[in-house]
């Protein structure tokens, strides 16, 4: 059994470095296959994997000199993080305050693909950003825009999505069109109305400052000085992203949202979103953004779903490429 000694700073919390019940140590315990014990400032590691559990004890270190506490969803960010050898920049992100919701919160990047996702928002044009629900590809866009319109930058946000069932189905739904589709509109109204409270978002909608509306009602129209987001852009035939995205004009920027995973199309109909990353991959002024379930922003559970179905449909490739080859070889 190897062991690894690290020494515990003075100034660190070590109640806040351990968690509630010890629950932070026994998470990176359960990981790294080891056990620990803490005695005059030094934490002995013991076990299989005694150097990774003492640099993720460290990360944690470091993070506890920036923020206050490690929630849950830290602490599992940083482990796999760790885990995995790939770079995080805690400061500059706890940095990074996008803006303030309406109840005072800062809101900043949480993980590093976020970050990255932000600066190139800033930076870029038109920028699209794919990756499983859950890692605030949307959130993030619509506090981007609320950004620039508070800071002049833009005079209108304009969210769109395609409402799949937009078909006969809504027409037997109570209501006139906008009714019918608010339905499908809703989670782009959930945040904005978390950014900026439901009577500020109610009174920009009705000055003509926010719009959110279906897709097809984007023909048409060229839009300047505009904030555009496209969200479930997966569900976009080829057509419809090629309408989309040659509606942008003049001092606007357009972030498109999609999770190529989750595609509710006919079937055999391709996605626009899928088309549009091999049509449009190295074009200049276009940024892509890939977002994993290590960017999972909710329950624990979501990142065990999403690696669930991801083992799942591998193995059914796998089966699926076995039969061809058998039957090719025939």
């Amino acid at each position: 059994m190897e062991e690894f000694k690290l020494n515990i700073p003075e100034e660190i919390d070590v109640q806040g470095l351990f968690g509630n019940y010890d629950s932070n140590i026994r998470s990176v315990e359960k990981y790294t296959g080891t056990e620990m014990s803490f005695r005059n400032g030094v934490l002995t590691i013991r076990g299989r994997n005694p150097e990774l559990a003492a640099r993720i004890i460290a990360r944690l270190i470091e993070t506890l000199t920036i923020e206050p506490e490690i929630d849950a969803q830290k602490l599992g960010y940083l482990i796999e993080m760790e885990a995995g050898g790939r770079e995080f920049d805690e400061k500059s992100t706890s940095k990074d305050i996008i803006c303030y919701t309406h109840t005072g919160r800062p809101l900043r990047p949480k993980t590093q693909a976020q970050k990255e996702y932000v600066d190139n928002i800033r930076k870029t044009d038109m920028v699209f950003g794919i990756g499983p629900a859950g890692t605030g590809k949307t959130y993030l866009a619509c506090a981007m825009a609320i950004n620039a319109y508070k800071s002049k930058e833009i005079e209108r946000i304009i969210l769109t999505r395609p409402a799949v069932e937009a078909g006969e189905r809504l027409g037997f739904l109570p209501g006139d069109m906008q009714e019918k589709v608010d339905p499908y509109l809703r989670p782009l109204y959930d945040a904005l109305y978390d950014v900026l409270g439901i009577e500020a978002a109610m009174r920009l909608r009705e000055k003509g400052v926010i719009e959110v509306v279906p897709l097809a009602y984007m023909r048409g129209r060229t839009l300047d000085n505009a904030f555009i987001i496209l969200d479930e852009a997966q569900n976009t035939t080829r057509e419809q992203m090629k309408m989309f995205l040659t509606r942008m004009g003049f001092n606007s920027k357009v972030v498109v949202t999609g999770d190529i995973t989750q595609i509710d199309l006919p079937s055999g109909t391709r996605s626009g979103l899928m088309e549009a990353q091999k049509i449009l991959k190295g074009v200049e002024g276009i940024k892509f953004n890939t977002f994993s379930e290590v960017d999972v922003i909710r329950h624990e559970l979501v990142k065990r779903i999403i690696r669930a179905y991801d083992a799942y449909d591998s193995r059914v490739r796998s089966r699926s490429q076995v039969k061809g080859d058998k039957v090719s070889s025939r």
